[in-house]
């Protein structure tokens, strides 16, 4: 698939979500991905808003991206999964829930060799409540930026909660290059 159409693919599978244009300040109504951001939860791809169950995503997924066009390929990536939907849709009090934050990523690396500044939690809707919409954002890093996990916040459950992602994103000139989400749902919900 070519990055254009990914990119009319992922636009329209984010206006559908309410994600964009507006409702998620995290993506600028300018917003052209620069690169295709693979997520897969063991064999499964997470495809611009399929559906995944708690226990699908207990471990932390794989990551695939390819080098921006006229990159020089001493660029690093950050990796945000958040949850606009906390704790439930009808009531997102404790939106972005903060799920995971890797900063220093490469193409092609392993982010098994890459330290999270926020280690990974994987989604846990309740059974009763409506799916949430999941989150993955890559963003580009300025130059020399040394991300610590002082810089993101603790990994306490009061900690992950209410994330400022797009304040934390404008204080570290970090830019929008890939976005992929998934919806998520308890292993006992039903429509």
């Amino acid at each position: 698939m070519t990055l254009q159409s990914h990119a009319q693919e992922l636009y329209g599978s984010l206006l559908q979500a309410g994600l964009f244009p507006g409702s998620a300040p995290l993506i600028p109504n300018d917003f052209v991905p620069s690169t295709q951001l693979g997520i897969a939860f063991g064999d499964k791809a997470v495809a611009l808003g399929n559906l995944f169950r708690v226990s699908e995503v207990k471990a932390a997924p794989t990551i695939s991206f390819a080098s921006e066009a006229g990159s020089s390929g001493s660029e690093t990536y950050a990796l945000l999964l958040i949850d606009p939907d906390a704790p439930t849709p009808d009531d997102p009090k404790f939106a972005y829930w903060r799920h995971w934050v890797i900063s220093g990523l490469k193409p092609g690396e392993k982010i098994d060799n890459v330290p999270a500044l926020t280690e990974y939690l994987g989604p846990g809707p309740k059974d009763d409540s409506r799916p949430h919409r999941y989150l993955f954002l890559l963003f580009r890093e300025p130059e020399g930026l040394a991300l610590s996990r002082e810089d993101v916040g603790g990994e306490e459950f009061v900690q992950r909660r209410s994330f400022k992602a797009a304040e934390w994103v404008q204080q570290h000139g970090l830019v929008l290059v890939g976005v992929n989400w998934m919806l998520g749902a308890g292993d006992g919900w039903t429509e």
